[in-house]
C-alpha cells in the first residue's frame, strides 16, 4: 500500500452530518429513532440511502424481500464484490446508531475512495438488509437469512406483523419489493461495521472490537392454556392458571441460564393476557423467549432443559403449553482472514482494540455461512442499545470508519487511481 493510501482517513463530519440526517426519520422526542421494517419511516430513509449511493456513482438494486444492493466496480470485474453495510430499521424505541452507523459508514468508505479517485480491484457492494431487527416481522435478519436460503422467499413474504400485516403486503405498500431473484446478488465476502451492543469496550477504554464469534440463538413463540374462572370463588388446588404457569417458565429460563452460565443468556418478553380482568384467573397467555450463548453445546442443552421444564410444569399444572421454535441460528465463527484484516487496521491506525464475541444478532452471522465474513465494534455509552438512550461519539464512529476503509482496500486490493 502506498504511503497515501496507508494515511487516508473517512471524512468524519461527513459521516457524522448523514447520522444525524438519517435520524430525523423516524426522530423521537427523545432523541431515538423509532423506524419500524417496511414502514413509511423505513420508506423515507430507503429513498434518501438509493439517492445517496447514485449520487456517489452507485447501480442500486432491490430484491425480492427489499434487500438494497449498491455496487461499486473493481478494475477486475470478474472478481465477486467485497459487501459492506448493515440495516437501517429500528427497534420501537431505537436509537441513531444501531444498524445504520455500519451502513452509513460503508457509504462513507465510497465517498472516500471516490474523493481519492481509488479504484478498488474487486468491485464493492454497499449494502442495507431489511428487517434485521425483527420487532416488526419475526424473526431477526430476515433479509440475509433469505439472501442465504435460511428461510424461504414464500414463507418470509407471508410472515405477518402484529395487526396481520404480511412482509409481501409491506413491501408493496411502501414500493420497495424489488425484482431481482433473492440471493442472485453475488458476493466474495461481508464486512459490517456496528455498535458495540455492550459495554466491554467502554468499560475496558478501547475503541475497536475485533469481533471473532458471534452467539448462537434460539427464539420461540409460546402458548399457554389454562382455564379463565372467578378469582374468588375458585380454589387454588382447582386453578388452571396461565399466569402462574408462565411465571414457573420465566424461572425455568433464568435457571438454566444461569446454571448453563456464565456465557449463556435466556429471556422471556412480549407477554399478552387475553381477555384480562382484575378478577379472573388468566386462561390463555401467549410470551416469546430466547436462549443465545456461543457454545453449540450449551445452546442445545439449553434447548433441552427448557422442553422438559416446560412439559414438567404444564403436566402438574394441568395446563397446555405450546412452546414452537421460530428460529434458531448456531453459534458463527468468523472468517480469520477477515478478523486478520481488520486487527491489522486497528493496529496500522494506532486504534486501541480486542477480540470480541458478539452477544446480539447480526445480518453477519447468515452471510458467515456462504462467505468469509467479519465485523467490527466501536463502543456506545454505557453498552445501552434498543433504547432512545443509545449513543457514540463521532470519534468513535470515524475510529469504525476507518477501520473499515482500510480493511476494505486490503480485502478489496487498492487497485490505485481510477
Amino acid at each position: 500500500m502506498t504511503p497515501a493510501l496507508s494515511n487516508l482517513q473517512i471524512n468524519s463530519d461527513r459521516l457524522w452530518s448523514t447520522i444525524l440526517e438519517t435520524a430525523q426519520f423516524g426522530g423521537t422526542p427523545k432523541g431515538g429513532v423509532r423506524r419500524l421494517a417496511l414502514s413509511e419511516e423505513d420508506r423515507q430513509v430507503r429513498d434518501w440511502f438509493r439517492a445517496a449511493c447514485e449520487a456517489a456513482g452507485l447501480a442500486v438494486s432491490i430484491d425480492q424481500l427489499g434487500n438494497m444492493f449498491a455496487l461499486r466496480p473493481g478494475k477486475d470485474a470478474g472478481k465477486a464484490p467485497l459487501g459492506i453495510g448493515s440495516h437501517l430499521d429500528t427497534q420501537p424505541t431505537g436509537g441513531k446508531f444501531d444498524g445504520i452507523l455500519g451502513t452509513l459508514a460503508a457509504l462513507e468508505v465510497v465517498r472516500t475512495l471516490n474523493d481519492a479517485g481509488i479504484e478498488t480491484e474487486a468491485p464493492l457492494c454497499v449494502i442495507n438488509w431489511t428487517n434485521e431487527e425483527g420487532s416488526r416481522f419475526a424473526p431477526a435478519m430476515m433479509g440475509s437469512a433469505g439472501h442465504v436460503a435460511d428461510l424461504p422467499l414464500a414463507e418470509i413474504l407471508a410472515r405477518t406483523d402484529a395487526e396481520g400485516v404480511s412482509v409481501g403486503e409491506a413491501l408493496d405498500a411502501i414500493g420497495y419489493r424489488g425484482e431481482a431473484p433473492l440471493g442472485a446478488q453475488k458476493l466474495g465476502g461481508f464486512l459490517e461495521l456496528h455498535i458495540e451492543q455492550g459495554p466491554i469496550l467502554e468499560a475496558e477504554n478501547l475503541t475497536i472490537g475485533v469481533v471473532e464469534h458471534g452467539q448462537g440463538i434460539i427464539w420461540y413463540d409460546g402458548r399457554i392454556t389454562g382455564f379463565e374462572s372467578h378469582a374468588g370463588s375458585t380454589p387454588m388446588h382447582l386453578r388452571k392458571d396461565a399466569l402462574a404457569t408462565l411465571s414457573e417458565i420465566v424461572l425455568a429460563v433464568e435457571t438454566l441460564a444461569v446454571e448453563l452460565g456464565p456465557n449463556a443468556v435466556g429471556t422471556v418478553a412480549d407477554i399478552a393476557i387475553a381477555r384480562q380482568s382484575r378478577n379472573v384467573i388468566p386462561g390463555e397467555i401467549t410470551f416469546a423467549a430466547e436462549f443465545r450463548t456461543p457454545d453449540a453445546g450449551i445452546l442445545a442443552a439449553l434447548d433441552k432443559g427448557l422442553q422438559a421444564a416446560v412439559a414438567r410444569i404444564a403436566e402438574r399444572r394441568k395446563v397446555s403449553v405450546a412452546l414452537d421454535t421460530i428460529w434458531r441460528k448456531e453459534p458463527t465463527h468468523f472468517d480469520p482472514a477477515i478478523t486478520g484484516a481488520v486487527a491489522q487496521a486497528a493496529q496500522k491506525l494506532g486504534l486501541s482494540h480486542r477480540p470480541m464475541v458478539s452477544g446480539a444478532g447480526h445480518d453477519s452471522f447468515h452471510l458467515a455461512t456462504i462467505v468469509p465474513t467479519g465485523m467490527i465494534f466501536v463502543p456506545c455509552k454505557d453498552g445501552v442499545s434498543h433504547n432512545e438512550l443509545e449513543s457514540a461519539t463521532q470519534a468513535d464512529c470515524a475510529a469504525g470508519a476507518n477501520v473499515l476503509l482500510h480493511a476494505v482496500l486490503a480485502l478489496a486490493g487498492d487497485g490505485g487511481k481510477a
